[in-house]
């Protein structure tokens, strides 16, 4: 079902921002987007919503808002298919040139839009189309920075540089490129999919300006808590894209090990971990590894993945 954007809108409008809401029962929190987007100054945006089978009467609660807002809201309604898929259909769907994931309980400050459409700016034009995106700081709903800051102010790097190289922590907030996003979509695969596998295959064709400026509000409350309580709980369901994960890590960023080397011990363990939930069995398990040390890892790691899948099997 897709309800239409407000009659003032053309059909072949087009934006700078892009701003997605992916949305499941989340009613009682979505009014923080809402409000922020009213209170922007830049408003060259859309905001597109897609709504993942919600069942609170999200939907009754957005045509309100469709009624009186003063900028284009889309709403997308789907059955329930997870989040992976809602990030695709919008970015099929997107009109904007930027694409600014935007959670359904978070805020931002009223210039989050211009400061993003700055720092984009401020990149020579030369050199724009090696970069994909700008990243920025995020505070938690008491007002504390959330996480480690980038290295420097302002700086340009990738998603593995800034990981691995720079060991940056914490929820960061940003936009990237729509047209790049179409060429990077999610995994359609069922259960959870770490985000960090589209953002690792970006970052080995394109960069990312980091900024040091906190621009969004970052919410944390007992649901959030609950949320990866119960996607740590369910290691069978989600087996499909940790394990698709796992193997990335292992195959694509190796060249970061002696940067964090107890995290590709980690991924080499979970690897056997979840591909045992799959029923895929060790010597499958050894071909789908790209290099010698990640099957080094692998077979050092292995008692422990096996025995942890043991333990999520009781």
């Amino acid at each position: 079902m897709t309800t239409p954007i407000a009659a003032a809108d053309s059909a072949d409008r087009w934006y700078t921002f892009s701003v997605f809401t992916a949305t499941y029962n989340r009613r009682h929190t979505l009014h923080r987007v809402y409000d922020s987007l009213r209170r922007q100054t830049f408003r060259d945006f859309e905001w597109l919503i897609i709504d993942d089978g919600s069942r609170d009467r999200t939907e009754e609660l957005v045509r309100c808002w469709q009624a009186e807002a003063s900028f284009s809201i889309r709403y997308l309604w789907q059955e329930n298919q997870g989040l992976n898929m809602a990030f695709n259909r919008a970015v099929r769907e997107a009109k904007g040139e930027l694409f600014l994931q935007f959670d359904s309980d978070n805020a931002c400050v009223p210039e989050a839009l211009e400061r993003f459409k700055q720092h984009w700016d401020a990149i020579p034009d030369a050199e724009r189309p090696q970069f994909s995106g700008v990243e920025v700081l995020c505070v938690d709903q008491n007002g504390r920075s959330i996480g480690t800051r980038f290295p420097k102010d302002v700086t340009d790097s990738n998603y593995m540089e800034i990981r691995y190289r720079y060991k940056v922590k914490g929820e960061k907030w940003g936009f990237q490129r729509t047209n790049i996003l179409q060429n990077f979509p999610f995994p359609t695969l069922r259960g959870y999919i770490p985000e960090g596998l589209v953002w690792a295959a970006i970052a080995r064709k394109f960069k990312t300006r980091f900024v040091n400026e906190e621009l969004l509000t970052y919410w944390s409350d007992e649901s959030d808590h609950s949320d990866r309580l119960s996607k740590l709980g369910k290691p069978a369901q989600n087996a499909p894209g940790l394990a698709l994960w796992h193997q990335s890590v292992l195959n694509d960023h190796i060249e970061w090990f002696s940067c964090l080397p107890e995290h590709f011990l980690r991924s080499a363990a979970h690897f056997s971990r979840f591909s045992f939930h799959l029923g895929i069995g060790m010597r499958r398990q050894a071909a789908s590894l790209t290099n010698f040390h990640a099957k080094v890892l692998w077979a050092l790691m292995l008692p422990l993945g096996l025995a942890v899948h043991r333990r999520d099997l009781r």
